[in-house]
């Protein structure tokens, strides 16, 4: 199928691009102190502001410490990626009464939040990760965020299974390549809603894992984080799970709106957007460690080396960790409840350290043996970045 087709090409390019090289620079610890003066945003004031990074008031990171080892990322720590302002409060006073238009099914419908509790119940662990996770390290400054690790966390979403809703109407038209779901933010004045609308295309067959979600972690979704009604795509990148979703179609084409036709593109620096481009659909294969955090010095001896590992693809198969920048590598074990191919598994091994500086990093191996690539795919939007070398971490060790 054509749009099987597209997601293997867009994927197939960006691991080429990483096994084929790019400038690469050492990773390592950033302090956060100046992105930690600037205040929580009021639609993200329930965050702990001890433990991210504020960015800017649509933009705010976990902090690598803040990550543990329990697995879910709690709500108030989880990043926030804004591409516009939340829409106002009150539409998440009365829950229930959110509707959602679904079309390109036999039967179109407008349904309420209330409408979908009633089709099925369902929920999914996943790994919720901006595009672009991992900007901050790129040597360009590409515009946007300048995340490091912490525009990424696994999320438990519980909702109505998008094909659930789709059987209820009959199915999908013949025809239709894509689902595409648009968001309910509120344009600012006098701005053509085509170049700021949140609405995203994806092939269709990803309604078979989506959820229309209406919790977040045992709670009501936030409304900063889509509530009362967000789309779950598990295993694409954060855009796709498109937040306060208002509509559900299936299309023939993929939308004209900006974010679609020429954002969220993987191309050379320098270049614009366009719709031949590698679109951020499926996430690619991806570990990093949590713990040593770095910065910190450590005693000699004995240390345990945690982190995560995550991908869109092949499900994680092993992780290695290495203490010496890449120089040699030794097997992790993953460790912690397996909650499904879309969340992250966790790995920890035991390391001994001697005195002196040390590099610590991950690579991840999928089953199909996939292996995590050492540097970053230069891109002008600093995307889906991978490259375990940049995602290391700097320890001195007494």
């Amino acid at each position: 199928m054509k749009e099987a087709l597209e997601v293997n090409v867009a994927r197939r390019w960006l691991l080429a691009a990483s096994a084929g090289g790019a400038a690469a620079g050492l990773g390592g610890f950033s302090s956060p102190s100046l992105a930690q003066a600037r205040p929580l945003p009021p639609v993200a004031s329930f965050k702990d502001a001890s433990r991210v990074i504020v960015h800017s008031a649509s933009g705010i990171e976990t902090q690598r410490s803040a990550f543990g080892t329990s697995g879910i990322t709690d709500t108030d720590i989880l990043f926030l990626r804004n591409n516009i302002a939340a829409p106002d409060a009150a539409i998440v006073a009365n829950r229930d009464a959110w509707q959602v238009q679904i079309d390109g099914v036999t039967q179109p419908r407008t349904l309420t939040l209330a409408d979908l509790k009633r089709i099925g119940l369902s929920s999914v662990a996943m790994v919720l990760q901006c595009s672009g996770n991992g900007r901050g390290f790129f040597a360009h400054k590409a515009s946007g965020s300048q995340w490091k690790v912490g525009a990424a966390g696994n999320t438990l979403w519980s909702g109505v299974p998008v094909r659930d809703v789709v059987a209820a109407l009959g199915g999908v038209r013949e025809g239709m390549r894509y689902m595409t779901s648009t968001g309910g933010e509120t344009f600012p004045p006098g701005i053509d809603p085509q170049k700021v609308m949140v609405e995203r295309s994806v092939p269709w067959i990803a309604m078979e894992e989506a959820l229309l979600a209406w919790e977040l972690n045992g709670e009501p979704v936030p409304l900063a984080h889509g509530g009362p009604l967000r789309l779950i795509v598990p295993g694409y990148y954060g855009v796709n799970n498109v937040k306060y979703v208002k509509r559900v179609a299936f299309t023939v084409d993929e939308t004209s709106a900006t974010i679609q036709k020429s954002g969220y593109r993987v191309r050379d620096i320098g270049r614009k957007g366009d719709p031949t481009q590698p679109t951020m659909w499926h996430m690619n294969l991806k570990s990093f460690v949590t713990g040593p955090a770095g910065g910190e010095t450590l005693r000699a001896g004995p240390v345990q080396v945690h982190g995560v590992a995550f991908t869109g693809g092949s499900p994680i198969k092993a992780v290695e960790v290495s203490v010496d920048g890449g120089k040699s590598w030794q097997a992790a074990t993953l460790f912690g409840p397996h909650l499904g191919r879309y969340a992250w598994r966790q790995f920890v091994a035991q390391v001994t350290l001697g005195a002196g500086q040390h590099l610590i990093t991950s690579r991840a191996i999928a089953v199909d043996g996939t292996v995590q690539p050492e540097l970053r795919v230069e891109n002008e939007r600093a995307y889906a970045h991978n490259g375990w070398r940049d995602h290391a971490v700097a320890v001195t060790v007494a």
